[in-house]
């Protein structure tokens, strides 16, 4: 078991402090921003995901 030397609380602190720092200098419209782009980009590739099943699934079937 380790000790306890007071470096875990000055890492906290200072993890803590940054996080903090980063929040408060967020506005709302760059974390609005931020959601709509991870949003298109989540459906956007899905959505292209499921095109290349589908035309791997179509250039696989032998033609009659």
């Amino acid at each position: 078991m380790a000790a306890h030397n007071g470096h875990t609380s000055e890492v906290a602190g200072t993890v803590g402090g940054t996080v903090l720092t980063i929040i408060g200098s967020l506005q709302l419209h760059d974390l609005v921003k931020t959601v709509i782009l991870a949003t298109v980009g989540a459906v956007v590739s899905f959505t292209l995901s499921l095109l290349m099943k589908w035309l791997a699934k179509k250039m696989g079937r032998p033609r009659n």
